[in-house]
């Protein structure tokens, strides 16, 4: 009776303990950003690169992988270990896991240092496959930077190229369609807000995407840049324990070879971080193009050139019933802002560290998910936006049978051309006076014109809708 008794308090003790910990577990309606609450479902293909595990693993991995060269060198020291074992090594970061990620993070409790806890977690995989005696090699020579400046520029190289450039791609396909699909829609241009000469929708879009492609290209010529060169960026401990070594070489080959990054050499303690912030600065430049894209898609839309495809379901004004608003580019407009504020103080920030290092480069680096979150949902949100667009070529032909006074331009030059007096002011006396000018006013003007018949003819034949260039 009693050992039930006892059974049953262990058993809901358990539980409830398990019920306090699920409590403290991060949901959409606990989490202070919006990144990991409100949009974790969006934003969660970043996890592998930004989290703190992320992080956590992306060091086991450079530790690892530094051990295997320095086997592979060979140190003397090292001669004897069997390469038959790399795979069991690799597997320790291949086959990471939460657990490992929770334990690595208990050991620093005690060290206070997150780097050494990576170090101690390793050694304590080495004493399960037996290899305490190789255990000293494990961070040989090493400062905590250069796991950081190599596992940092690794998850970024890996967020662009498996998340980010397939979103851009995606998006840029979907521009594309739109190119190809309205080329042939002649559109009523407006600048300074004033109706101008005559465009067409195709092309306004392919502006757009000409400009993303280009900056696209530049973005993916970066490089990562990664410091891998001891305690202040002089191989000091390794120079003075193998001084036979060529290790600036060896940190070229580990660097650029072994981890495909770009090698930083020489730098102090840190790199540099001049190449990242170019990437920032060029990811900015390509949020930039996609606010002014958004802006001018939430104006065609306010214009009605274009309808939205309509979700009975969704409400559009809690007040207003008839209301579909553009949220989708509004979305993408604030959520690349913000990303731009973040990208914009991390390249101010990081080329900036006092003599040979301080530490105000850390707590910074640690939000480098942050502004790549915020991109991810922009892009996400254009997209989407993108999708529901249905245009409304009622209102565009309305609008351009509405400004005549656009071919002023057209009959202008060709009067220009034929030697007309003064066509610019002719029809400057025309257009600006406030007065409405529709079809039969612009061919009555054309039929007062001292030209001759075929001339007029040929004036008439311009239209707002086929007065569109090339």
């Amino acid at each position: 009776m009693f050992l039930r008794i006892d059974f049953l308090r262990s058993y809901f003790q358990r539980i409830f303990a398990i019920s306090n910990k699920l409590k403290m577990l991060l949901t959409a309606l606990n989490a202070i950003s919006p990144i990991d609450g409100r949009y974790r479902s969006k934003t969660k293909p970043l996890a592998p690169y930004f989290s703190e595990e992320a992080l956590i693993k992306y060091r086991v991995q450079v530790e690892i992988e530094y051990f295997i060269a320095l086997c592979e060198l060979p140190l003397q020291q090292l001669e004897n270990f069997n390469p038959s074992l790399f795979h069991e090594l690799r597997s320790i970061y291949l086959h990471f896991s939460p657990e490992d990620a929770h334990e690595i993070k208990s050991i620093e409790n005690t060290t206070n240092h997150d780097v050494k806890a990576i170090e101690y977690f390793i050694k304590g995989e080495f004493d399960k496959l037996e290899l305490q005696a190789y255990k000293e090699f494990i961070h040989f020579g090493l400062t905590s930077q250069d796991i950081n400046n190599t596992a940092i520029p690794l998850s970024i190289k890996n967020a662009l190229e498996q998340i980010y450039l397939p979103m851009l791609d995606e998006v840029i396909e979907e521009l594309n369609d739109f190119v190809v699909e309205y080329k042939d829609i002649p559109l009523l241009a407006r600048t300074h807000g004033q109706p101008a000469s005559p465009t067409r929708l195709g092309k306004e879009i392919d502006v757009f995407v000409q400009r993303i492609k280009k900056q696209k290209n530049t973005l993916v010529q970066l490089p990562h840049g990664a410091k891998f060169s001891g305690a202040t960026g002089n191989f000091n401990a390794h120079l003075i324990a193998y001084p036979e070594i060529d290790w600036k070489a060896f940190g070229s080959e580990f660097v650029e070879q072994r981890l495909g990054l770009n090698y930083s050499f020489p730098t102090t303690q840190i790199e540099h971080y001049d190449s990242f912030a170019a990437i920032c600065d060029s990811v900015k430049r390509i949020n930039t193009i996609f606010i002014d894209l958004n802006r001018d898609l939430w104006q065609y839309i306010s214009m009605d050139y274009f309808k939205q495809k309509i979700d009975s379901n969704e409400v559009g004004s809690s007040a207003m019933p008839h209301k579909v608003n553009p949220i989708d580019f509004e979305n993408s407009e604030g959520n690349l802002g913000i990303a731009n504020a973040v990208f914009e103080f991390l390249s101010a920030k990081l080329p900036i560290s006092r003599l040979q290092r301080d530490l105000t480069d850390s707590t910074v680096l640690r939000n480098i998910g942050v502004p790549f979150g915020h991109t991810l949902l922009g892009l996400k949100s254009t997209l989407k936006g993108l999708k529901k667009l249905v245009v409304n070529r009622t209102k565009i032909e309305n609008d351009l049978n509405s400004n005549w006074v656009v071919v002023a331009e057209a009959i202008q030059t060709i009067l220009r051309k034929e030697g007309f007096p003064n066509p610019y002011e002719t029809l400057k006396k025309l257009t600006r006076n406030n007065s409405t000018i529709d079809r039969k006013a612009m061919h009555q003007f054309i039929e007062k014109l001292e030209i001759n018949e075929e001339l007029k003819t040929k004036l008439k034949t311009i239209t707002p809708s086929n007065y569109t260039g090339i």
